[in-house]
């Protein structure tokens, strides 16, 4: 679909969402009143107002998780199996409403946005036949003097918090693995993008989510709503995605009650391309890596290492493909890339840039703010960085991208690691050999190798080092959300029977 979205549409869309709190299956006010503006960073403008939950509202919710906790983990695999595909179905059914509502709340041409629907409804597919994979074992002990049982259960309450970047993938990577356990969920969305969270959220009733399963709380004030929750006995497991810095914070606010964690946090992806590599094939998947979303990705390469002998041409053919993309409101026909989420994270990237550009490096295309209304930054690319950078350290988040050269596989496997953080890299080259030490060698808990991206529902999504604990998605993910427990069986012979 290639038509202008009419201001109608768009009111229409965003009359049908709902703007309370979802707490034990009704959709209220904020129990003091309180409210959060959610607005449009292609123009600054109002979008909706909605409820912002206070803290006595986070308890509610809570109390309504810990009511239902019993009954759902009770549930027969099949029947949470069935809402899950059901969930998918409608999501599926309902792509352009959803594509239109990220679209408009976090800035995403119409094209990333769909296939964001895609994804995010394949985790709850993926998660529906996960439900009867739940297994344990019987098994003899090796003295044989008795019987070991080994049986997996459900966490129990999870309290799942998201950012803002893929509003609706971000929500389904948590609530189909939780959901599938036998969990019950608290669920607060980002606050610059909650409006897709409450439109899953209306879906995800109407697929048969009993009442107080999943509670929803978008605020303006997440420390003093989460913080008590987190304090509180009842909450056993939670799983956050959003900053290094933030998932530090909340990891030690969860050690007093030994809280079950996930933490997808921060990155720093190199991308590396050697001398032997499909050149072109390399381009492609830099555009992948770096401007999907924006570049307003964790996954996003944030810093493209290339071997020197191809360096000038892989930078000439990228600024090129750079200057093809089209900037401008997400809505319209031929957008490529959107605004950024917020003049915070427009100011972060124009930072960033400005101290490379100080400190030596070139810039090939872009490097400058889009003056008006919006948040929008220029497609850039930038070459002769020093090592020192700032911008080789931070995560961007921006449609930006840092070229460096290396000479030698030890010199580019030295330059991806120097970071803390170790969520993903990507790699290109010909060499079978090569690709395979890449990825013992590499600092990730994530390779792409000879592609650019690396997502995939069916496929375990974490990092290693400070790029966080644990893992979304492909077997492991529900594993997040079951305890293992064990039965000691005396010997059944040892009667003599």
């Amino acid at each position: 679909m290639t038509a202008t979205i009419s201001p109608d549409q768009e009111r229409r869309l965003l009359d049908s969402v709902p703007t309370g709190l979802l707490i034990d299956g009704q959709w209220r006010p904020a129990s003091d009143g309180g409210t959060l503006d959610v607005h449009d960073p292609s123009t600054g403008e109002l979008l909706l107002t909605i409820a912002s939950a206070s803290a006595d509202d986070g308890q509610a919710a809570l109390g309504a998780a810990h009511a239902a906790q019993a009954s759902w983990a009770r549930s027969a695999p099949r029947e949470r199996a069935e809402i899950l595909r059901k969930a998918f179905e409608l999501v599926t059914a309902r792509t352009e409403d959803f594509a239109l509502l990220m679209t408009l709340e976090m800035g995403k041409p119409l094209t990333d946005s769909r296939a964001e629907v895609a994804y995010g409804a394949e985790f709850l597919r993926w998660f529906s036949e996960q439900t009867n994979r739940v297994a344990g074992r019987y098994q003899t002990a090796p003295d044989g003097k008795s019987r070991l049982l080994v049986a997996k259960r459900p966490v129990g309450p999870s309290l799942l918090i998201t950012p803002w970047n893929f509003p609706l993938a971000m929500g389904t990577r948590k609530i189909g693995p939780a959901l599938a356990a036998g969990c019950t969920i608290v669920f607060k969305p980002a606050a610059l993008t909650p409006l897709t969270s409450l439109l899953l959220a209306q879906t995800l009733i109407e697929a048969g989510v009993p009442d107080g399963v999943i509670n929803v709380i978008p605020t303006r004030h997440a420390g003093a709503v989460t913080g008590p929750l987190i304090r509180d006995p009842r909450l056993r497991k939670l799983s956050f995605t959003g900053s290094t810095e933030v998932g530090r914070r909340l990891i030690a606010d969860s050690a007093e009650q030994v809280l079950r964690v996930s933490m997808e946090l921060g990155g720093n992806a190199p991308l590396i391309v050697f001398a032997d590599a499909d050149l072109d094939r390399a381009v492609d998947g830099a555009m992948l890596a770096k401007l999907r979303n924006g570049g307003e990705a964790c996954t996003a390469a944030n810093r493209i290492l290339v071997e020197s002998p191809v360096a000038e041409a892989f930078a000439d053919r990228l600024t090129s493909r750079f200057r093809e993309h089209t900037l401008g409101r997400g809505t319209l026909p031929d957008v490529k890339i959107g605004p950024l989420v917020d003049e915070e994270t427009r100011t972060k990237v124009e930072r960033l840039v400005e101290a490379a550009v100080d400190s030596g490096a070139k810039v090939r295309t872009g490097g400058r703010k889009v003056p008006g209304a919006g948040y929008f930054y220029e497609p850039t690319v930038l070459t002769d960085i020093p090592a020192d950078a700032e911008i080789l350290r931070e995560e961007i988040f921006g449609p930006v991208a840092p070229i460096i050269t290396f000479d030698t596989e030890d010199e580019a496997v030295e330059l991806a690691n120097a970071t803390e953080y170790g969520l993903v890299a990507y790699a290109f080259t010909k060499d079978l050999n090569r690709g395979l030490r890449l990825v013992e060698r590499l600092d990730a808990g994530m390779i792409g190798l000879n592609t650019g991206i690396v997502s995939n529902p069916a496929a375990p999504f974490g990092g290693v080092k400070q790029s966080g604990i644990g893992r979304e998605g492909g077997l492991e993910g529900i594993e997040e959300y079951l305890e293992t427990r064990y039965v000691g069986i005396a010997d059944p012979f040892a009667d003599g029977a």
